[in-house]
């Protein structure tokens, strides 16, 4: 017999990617920065699972899409499914094409809507997502923008504005700046995850969650 998870596994399947220091992703900057670090200087195969949840986070958004674009919802106009991001800095460049993004036109408003598939609907936005949108927005020059989480079982949902604001702007290209001298001078970043409450749920699928805490372990014996 057919084994199709096999089949799934293999469709799914990556060859690994090396990355360039010097250009960056725009999900990137709402992981811990050391994870992103080991990303560039230490790159592993992404786990099949992982690749499983991506795949289901894809097909989610394109049912949102369909759903902008039908006809039975006239109220909302479908401008654009995916787009690419492209921001020049002095010494580096953040780029990507970004498959989670939908721009839409709500009341003759343009609107960026972030779509995020989960097991269940939180009570409001993460911090790591509002920061990808802030940077989208800052990318593509539309300022309105929404965070929408799918419920992956029953396909509920529950959205959260997002204003653009350019404090926090400052704050992501400023990470960006660290992230990219950490990489240039060979620095490992501090493990922000694993010593932040509300990041340390990052770990637990990190690939380099062993090198990463055994280091840490280290520093304490000291």
């Amino acid at each position: 017999m057919v084994n199709f998870n096999k089949l799934i596994d293999t469709y799914l399947s990556r060859s690994l990617c090396l990355k360039r220091i010097g250009k960056y992703y725009p999900s990137e900057i709402g992981n811990c920065l050391r994870k992103v670090w080991y990303s560039y200087k230490s790159p592993k195969q992404t786990d099949t699972a992982l690749l499983r949840i991506f795949e289901a986070g894809n097909m989610l958004h394109e049912f949102v899409a369909e759903v902008i674009k039908s006809e039975k919802n006239p109220e909302i106009e479908l401008l654009q499914a995916e787009m690419p991001i492209k921001l020049k800095l002095d010494n580096f460049i953040i780029s990507g094409r970004i498959d989670n993004l939908i721009l839409v036109r709500i009341e003759n408003r343009k609107v960026l809507v972030e779509v995020k598939s989960c097991k269940f609907l939180p009570k409001e936005s993460r911090k790591e997502h509002e920061s990808q949108l802030q940077l989208y927005m800052e990318a593509i020059g539309v300022h309105d923008g929404i965070v929408l989480y799918v419920q992956k079982d029953n396909l509920q949902t529950i959205w959260f504005e997002v204003k653009y604001n350019k404090e926090e702007i400052k704050k992501i290209l400023k990470r960006f700046d660290e992230l990219h001298a950490s990489l240039v001078d060979n620095k490992m970043p501090k493990a922000e995850a694993k010593h932040d409450p509300d990041m340390i749920w990052m770990c637990d699928k990190c690939p380099w969650k062993e090198e990463c805490w055994e280091l840490e372990d280290k520093k304490t014996e000291k």
